[in-house]
């Protein structure tokens, strides 16, 4: 939110009143209270005017720093609250000066001055933000003076902060949004909407960012958050709520992975997914005519092509029209819907339907959540309704417990039954002309509604399924939601212009603590050209989950072409080939918080050509993808500084610049990184068998003078074995914990084929004798 127009002028009626000084202060358990006047205090007359604005800082954990402001003690702040891992005891360390309070955690200070009162943050010596001025304030809209409070004249309230932005400085994250990848000179306004994914609306708002710098900050308010990113003013990041309390993280890294890190410590590790979940998924579609026959024959054709589906996804109509959502199944249409998901089960597919928490009029939950109370209600007590998707449509009120119970116990039926994963769609209109079970804050509940929704669902499956079996689909969420996964990118179009807004979506989602991400395999509305369905599978099936859906026409690809069909084939089987190193980087992402899709810049923060990269990504570690967005087959793409080899023709690149070269549809940029140890996979029929079993193991571009370390896991997380290898003149050791089947070292050289090297069973150790320059 914008409160000034240029450098000098406020907007009218606007009214800062910002700490001047520091007037007391108390130090108690770990924690430093300012009592900060919004007036210099230079004589007795002066503690008449202006406010007393009270900033409390503290550390729940090293390298993170609170700031608390408020205004007036007696103003109840009501929920909901994120659920935040933050422990009550601070740990920071004060010292005072004569001039300043200095406040440490572990690697990150705060310099609070006390006249004039500033904020400076520093990593050592290094200054890496301040809040000075206007930056941290109560601001007044509408203002004409004290007496308005008392006349009951209108004045809007806003608490405000603001921290500056060095040369060079590029923020990024703030959720799943589709516009600039780099933020600055957006205004990013946390609204959940229901907007697609060619417009500035988001499904995911998350009050997050992080810098090129090594920091991060978490706004920790579920109601609207306006950010304006180097818009208002070029050298800020600035952020505004409602009302007279304002409450931040600052996040120290030095590295961008550190900061996710630490926010994930704070707002939760996203959960790690069955690893069936991350083989091919296959949609009903939308509105699209289908019935078991029809799903069957999806199946089986996947099959007779070789192509490895591991999931089936029904759309709505799976219920009867008018009585989404019902959660009961359209008996006209599917007469025996358990007979018919153990038949799937069968043919080794799992089984996820769509579900929302709207409830129609016409659905039987209506009267049921009615008459018990259930649905939200408006502030005269009617049941809160409108036309919006489904016609008469309420909404299940999950502040209720009951209702939360309620809700269960319906899902509980269906996976009873057979049902693996539920979709979970919408969440994003969330009205705020209503009045919560709990006595929530309508404002704070619209975006907090869609953690609720899915935590409900979530909590279901692991009660089912057991803890590491549970999944969604999801394609709302807020802060935490990534504690939930899996998320996908929302309604898109079927052209090259929305894959790519998809993936920079995705990537922005990504650096925002999301540790998976997925989206609609050939675009949703409309539909796609075979040219662009076969390079959206490649795209597909190289992200951390992959699934085909559409909106009004099938995403089969034999609807595509022959062609189509053998480039779904030959990715899906090297995705399940790349199982062990794709699900190594998963449980990164549940226990770090390091996302599987990372943006160039998180992985590359020191390379400058990185730093607006959204066209291409790393997916672990290791491997750079960087698909096709055009009908010429050229790829563009930039390598970091290094060696790298392509994964599918074993071509070496020296990175350090970019390249444009052509490509067929079963190959696109695909690269691996020097000294990376790659574990593929003895099967690729399915995404889910024995990792640790006659693996393979590539060694490539092994580097003098430098280790290399990986691990291996089962299919359940568990961990199996390390490999680890030391490069020393032209000696290679190669350190296994167990058995595998064949090890290759590739070298730099030409582009021949790598050695194999046999190791011998029960043999931890295996030395090879490298011949620089040469392939062996």
């Amino acid at each position: 939110m914008k409160f000034n127009e240029g450098c000098w002028v406020k907007k009218p009626g606007v009214e800062f009143f910002a700490p001047k000084e520091v007037h007391f202060h108390k130090e108690c358990c770990g924690q430093l209270v300012l009592s900060t006047p919004t007036v210099f205090v230079n004589n007795r007359g002066d503690v008449t005017e202006g406010m007393m604005l009270h900033i409390t800082v503290s550390s729940p954990a090293p390298d993170v720093i609170r700031v608390q402001l408020k205004h007036h003690a007696g103003t109840k702040v009501y929920g909901p609250n994120y659920e935040l891992n933050a422990s009550e005891d601070s740990i920071l360390e004060v010292t005072e000066t004569e001039e300043a309070f200095f406040c440490v955690t572990g690697g990150l200070t705060l310099k609070i001055t006390k006249k004039p009162f500033s904020m400076t943050y520093l990593r050592g010596d290094e200054v890496i933000s301040k809040t000075t001025g206007n930056d941290l304030a109560i601001v007044k809209t509408n203002w004409h003076g004290y007496m308005q409070d008392i006349e009951g004249d209108t004045v809007d309230t806003y608490a405000k902060g603001a921290m500056s932005l060095g040369v060079g400085e590029l923020v990024y994250g703030l959720g799943e949004h589709f516009t600039a990848f780099t933020k600055n000179g957006q205004q990013v306004d946390m609204w959940n909407e229901d907007g697609g994914t060619n417009t500035e609306l988001s499904y995911k708002n998350i009050p997050f960012y992080l810098t090129n710098k090594g920091y991060g900050v978490f706004v920790n308010h579920s109601e609207r958050v306006s950010f304006e990113v180097g818009s208002e003013f070029v050298t800020r990041v600035s952020f505004s709520v409602s009302g007279g309390n304002l409450d931040y993280y600052v996040l120290n890294g030095p590295s961008m992975k550190d900061v996710l890190k630490r926010y994930t410590d704070l707002t939760g590790k996203p959960a790690l997914p069955p690893a069936w979940s991350f083989g091919l998924w296959l949609s009903t579609s939308f509105t699209t005519d289908y019935d078991e026959a029809t799903v069957t024959g999806f199946i089986d054709r996947m099959k007779e092509n070789g192509i490895p589906l591991r999931a089936i996804h029904f759309d709505p109509y799976w219920m009867k029209e008018f009585q989404w959502t019902s959660l009961l199944w359209d008996e006209r249409v599917f007469p025996d819907p358990k007979g018919m998901l153990r038949r799937f089960h069968e043919k080794g597919v799992k089984v996820c339907l769509w579900i929302n928490p709207y409830i129609g009029e016409e659905s039987p939950l209506f009267a049921e959540g009615m008459e018990k109370g259930y649905l939200l209600k408006r502030p005269n007590g009617d049941v809160w309704q409108w036309e919006m998707w489904t016609a008469g449509m309420g909404i299940v009120d999950f502040t209720n417990p009951d209702a939360y119970a309620w809700f269960q116990e319906k899902l509980g039926n269906l996976v009873d039954m057979g049902v693996d994963v539920f979709k979970t769609d919408f969440g994003e209109r969330i009205p705020t002309n209503v009045s919560w079970f709990d006595g929530s804050n309508p404002e704070k509940m619209h975006n907090y509604y869609t953690y609720l929704y899915n935590k409900c669902v979530f909590e279901l499956l692991e009660k089912k399924h057991g803890k590491g079996n549970a999944v969604l689909y999801s394609r709302s969420a807020t802060a935490g939601g990534q504690k939930f996964p899996i998320h996908w990118g929302g309604d898109c179009w079927s052209d090259y212009e929305s894959m790519e807004q998809s993936l920079r979506g995705g990537l922005s989602l990504t650096m925002s603590g999301f540790g998976y991400w997925s989206h609609d395999i050939g675009g949703f509305e409309d539909t796609s050209t075979p040219d662009v369905y076969k390079r959206w599978t490649a795209f597909g099936l190289l992200s951390s989950h992959s699934r085909m859906h559409g909106s009004h026409s099938y995403r089969c690809p034999w609807l595509y072409g022959d062609e189509a069909t053998e480039v779904a084939r030959f990715f899906s089987k090297l995705k399940a080939k790349l199982m062990p190193y794709l699900f190594q980087t998963a449980i990164v992402a549940s226990t770090e918080g390091v996302p599987m899709m990372r943006s160039m810049v998180m992985e590359f923060t020191e390379d400058r050509n990185t730093h607006y990269l959204d066209k291409q990504y790393m997916l672990g570690d290791s491997i750079l993808v960087a698909p096709i967005f055009n009908d010429k087959g050229i790829g563009e793409y930039y390598l970091p500084d290094g060696t790298w080899t392509h994964l599918l023709s074993g071509e070496v690149r020296e990175g350090g610049r970019w390249y444009k070269e052509a490509y067929d549809y079963f190959s696109l940029p695909l690269f691996v990184r020097e000294n990376s140890i790659l574990v593929m996979g003895q099967q690729n029929d399915r995404p889910d068998y024995d990792y640790e079993e006659n693996c393979e193991l590539r060694i490539y571009m092994p580097k003098e003078g430098e280790n290399a370390k990986t691990l291996v896991y089962t299919n359940r997380g568990e961990r199996a074995f390390s490999v680890e290898t030391v490069c020393n003149g032209n000696s290679l050791t190669i350190y296994t914990e167990k058995q595998v089947a064949s090890i290759c070292v590739l070298l730099p050289g030409d582009n021949g084929k790598a050695r194999e090297i046999t190791v011998v069973p029960g043999e931890k150790e295996t030395v090879v004798t490298l011949q620089k320059k040469t392939r062996i």
